[in-house]
């Protein structure tokens, strides 16, 4: 028996995602959130072993619920459940909603990497999930599309390199937990060494930030005003992480099914802010 304690377990459901499912679990006035790898998961190289070790080390920092038990070969993880209040729209857009974020990533960014270390480009991203989309017919792909992130993900590996972190990399308000004045992070599994704006990236794009709001964000996180070069570097991830998103989007909806509205709605969203340059430039 995985759940610490004695007697009785009850168990919700909380939610299916692309790779896992997951439950809360109660047990002797204890709760938990148990993970389980999807039975029909798409081939993509993400796996709880990694994720177990990320959720260890962000435990112990107080960035993560602490890790209860993993077990890689079944695909199964149990945390500890966070309580406390998720954001809203208006929390996660307001000047005090990007400085904790902000200062929430910088500690994100030092921590320790798990060895041996998964690595991934915005290209790479891409290249699975668009092997992934293979399957699911041509309706999942778009030439137009994909033209322009090999060009943007060339271009962006033109840039200077800098040092990978650890990143989050599913930055969005449930996935934040606000605890006693403390934010912590849920769902780690797509956590991943990159360009530490890959989050930043995230946090902008996953909340519709605008370029004023993204701009005071980044100055935020680097504790005074971003020089041009790391403005150009973050709004050519941001079109990068939405196109990302976008793919996972059509993958989700060809997998688990065409009916959930609010996905289906949120890749329309992406594909039309896609295709107007504008959107983007630095």
């Amino acid at each position: 028996m995985i759940v610490p304690g004695a007697g009785g377990i009850d168990v919700q459901p909380l939610g299916a995602g692309l790779l896992s499912e997951t439950y809360l679990v109660a047990r002797a006035g204890a709760r938990y959130v148990l993970k389980v790898a999807a039975e029909h998961r798409p081939n993509i190289e993400l796996g709880p072993g990694w994720e177990a070790s990320v959720l260890e080390c962000a435990g112990n920092a107080g960035l993560a619920p602490h890790l209860v038990y993993s077990d890689p070969r079944r695909g199964v993880l149990l945390a500890q459940w966070a309580a406390g209040r998720t954001w809203t729209a208006r929390d996660a857009a307001g000047p005090d909603g990007s400085r904790r974020i902000a200062g929430l990533l910088r500690r994100v960014h030092g921590l320790a990497v798990p060895a041996p270390p998964r690595t991934f480009s915005p290209a790479r991203w891409i290249e699975m999930y668009g092997a992934a989309l293979e399957p699911c017919g041509p309706q999942a792909g778009d030439s137009a599309l994909l033209s322009a992130a090999a060009a943007r993900a060339h271009e962006f590996s033109r840039l200077p390199a800098t040092p990978g972190v650890l990143c989050h990399s599913d930055l969005h308000a449930m996935n934040l937990i606000d605890q006693d004045g403390g934010l912590i992070l849920l769902d780690w599994e797509y956590a991943h060494v990159t360009d530490r704006l890959w989050d930043l990236a995230g946090w902008s794009a996953n909340n519709d930030l605008d370029p004023q709001a993204q701009s005071a964000f980044l100055a935020a996180y680097l504790g005074g005003a971003p020089r041009p070069s790391q403005w150009q570097r973050l709004r050519q991830l941001l079109w990068l992480y939405d196109y990302v998103c976008l793919l996972w989007s059509r993958l989700y909806l060809s997998l688990r099914g065409a009916g959930n509205a609010a996905i289906a709605e949120r890749a329309r969203l992406l594909d039309a802010r896609l295709r107007l340059p504008a959107n983007y430039a630095a």
